[in-house]
């Protein structure tokens, strides 16, 4: 008998030491769908704090983006008028030309006709100018018909109308008819900058034979850029003219450049949206055409309807708060925030909470147990 209660005590404590009491974790009195109740001591220990919504003002951010330009006229495609063959160039893209530098020279048996004809015409044109006084001399005493002298007349007006077209002409290729003689004709001409800027593109090769439609080279000038911002309709009236803001680059998101508004499109694409051009206030040459930026546009704030950021919990894409619905329990309702500010965040249906109180601190623990009761059922 004393071996077997010996034995049986044994046995009481070697169960005592291999299964030693586990701490029960705190948990909430009840859990029911969306609804938590906690008891006194699980409120006390929670720290949690409530409050109703309040009025504050609170601004808020448009962010947009939208990509570097020029206007068109800093830049320029240049090409020939007459056509014909790249004969020399030393252009590359990134290389930096004056207003006024020669770009290339070109060379075509049409430079040399359009020069024959132009010295042609004019010597023909002193002829005629001779021929038209002498006739109208003769007219005014009757010693020549009328018939005569309009006729030489008609002649003199078609040669000196020939003689403006062709000297137009030469002038387009860059030809100066004042300077042209029979012992200067040309074979070539030299194409020149419109303005100071830098080669974004070369489209011909020497030995090429260039149409007058073709492009031979694409320069800009960037000194004047400017951000052109992509905004859809919704967003345009947020906007105006003289309006500040601030871009940045992807690469360097620390780095702000201010610009200003300087143009709203009048007209919307397919996708609803309108570009809105923006000057920086200061010229970086580091900002170079077609590179993409992001902006921020600090919209005027008004009075809106607030809560504490950390009433605000996130939990599948959508934020909820908990409303106090009785002594110690607690609803978790959607709701639909706006912009955040020094920390607050605005609710924009606020009047589902109206005259509500709301957690205000320990919103997250709430959220945890509350899941945490529905993933265990």
């Amino acid at each position: 008998m004393k071996k077997l209660l010996i034995l049986s005590y044994t046995g009481l404590l070697l169960s005592a030491c291999g299964n030693p009491p586990v701490a029960e974790q705190p948990q909430a009195d009840s859990v029911s769908g969306n609804t938590v109740t906690l008891t006194d001591a699980q409120y006390r220990n929670a720290g949690i704090e409530t409050d109703t919504l309040e009025n504050r003002t609170v601004s808020s951010v448009l962010k947009l983006n939208g990509k570097i330009d020029v206007p068109p006229q800093n830049r320029v495609s240049i090409s020939v008028p007459l056509g014909g063959y790249l004969k020399a160039t030393e252009l590359l893209p990134g290389t930096h030309v004056d207003k006024g530098a020669r770009l290339a020279v070109m060379e075509d048996p049409q430079y040399i006709q359009l020069q024959q004809d132009y010295l042609t015409a004019k010597a023909q044109f002193a002829v005629s100018e001779r021929e038209y006084k002498r006739q109208k001399d003769l007219n005014e005493s009757k010693a020549t018909s009328d018939k005569v002298a309009e006729q030489v007349e008609a002649t003199y007006e078609a040669q000196r109308i020939l003689i403006r077209a062709l000297e137009q002409k030469l002038q387009l290729i860059g030809l100066q008819p004042d300077q042209l003689t029979a012992d200067n004709l040309s074979r070539s001409i030299s194409v020149h900058s419109s303005i100071s800027g830098f080669v974004v593109a070369v489209n011909a090769n020497i030995g090429k034979y260039v149409n007058p439609g073709d492009v031979l080279f694409e320069l800009v000038n960037p000194t004047d850029i400017h951000l052109a911002l992509t905004v859809f309709d919704k967003d345009l009236d947020k906007l105006a003219v003289g309006q500040r803001l601030l871009a940045y680059t992807n690469a360097h998101p620390d780095k702000k450049y201010a610009c200003k508004i300087i143009l709203i499109s009048k007209s919307l694409s397919d996708d609803h949206s309108a570009e809105v051009h923006c000057h920086f206030e200061q010229y970086d040459e580091t900002l170079l055409p077609g590179m993409f930026m992001n902006a921020e546009v600090e919209l005027s704030g008004g009075l809106t309807t607030v809560l504490p950021e950390g009433a605000v919990v996130r939990f599948e894409n959508k934020n909820y708060v908990f409303a106090v619905t009785d002594s110690r329990q607690f609803e978790m309702q959607e709701v639909h925030t706006g912009s955040s500010e020094n920390g607050f965040t605005e609710i924009t249906d606020a009047d589902t909470l109206a005259g509500r109180q709301v957690v205000i601190r320990s919103a997250y623990d709430l959220l945890m147990t509350l899941k945490n009761a529905g993933d265990e059922e």
